[in-house]
């Protein structure tokens, strides 16, 4: 029987190329899926915040009716309330960027913090900045 020339060879090659891109899309993956949950928690921080703000009313009198009236400073001073005493704020290095009532009804929050991967933190040395704003509104009846 004759055997055919080139036909002798390794997968050794085939295997370490299929490991190493088997390696980073586990990367790819974790590293996604850290940035999803940092902008989800970045999100309920911005919804924490604005609730808050949303608390810091006082009440206005119009003649027989009541209302509640936000003011930029009490939002402002609730929102960063919130953000220092949470845990995320303080690992993530969460700030307020801006908060006030663009209505006086509705409290306004954004929320920043930078994001770093967790397995090639060299390749984005920085991180990568995330936001958020929440609304909440006032209601007195």
């Amino acid at each position: 029987m004759r055997r055919l020339r080139g036909d002798d060879g390794s997968i050794l090659p085939l295997v370490l190329g299929y490991a190493t891109l088997a390696i980073v899309a586990i990367f790819v993956c974790v590293c996604a899926t850290s940035l999803y949950l940092a902008q989800k928690r970045l999100d309920g921080l911005a919804d924490a915040a604005a609730l808050a703000g949303a608390d810091g009313f006082s009440i206005a009198l119009e003649g027989d009716a009541v209302r509640a009236e936000l003011i930029d400073a009490r939002v402002r001073d609730q929102a960063n309330a919130i953000v220092d005493a949470s845990a995320f704020a303080a690992d993530a290095g969460a700030t307020v960027v801006w908060a006030g009532t663009p209505d006086g009804v509705s409290a306004r929050v954004t929320v920043s913090a930078v994001w770093h991967p967790p397995l090639v933190a060299m390749l984005v040395p920085a991180g990568v900045r995330l936001e958020s704003t929440a609304t909440s509104r006032t209601v007195l009846e």
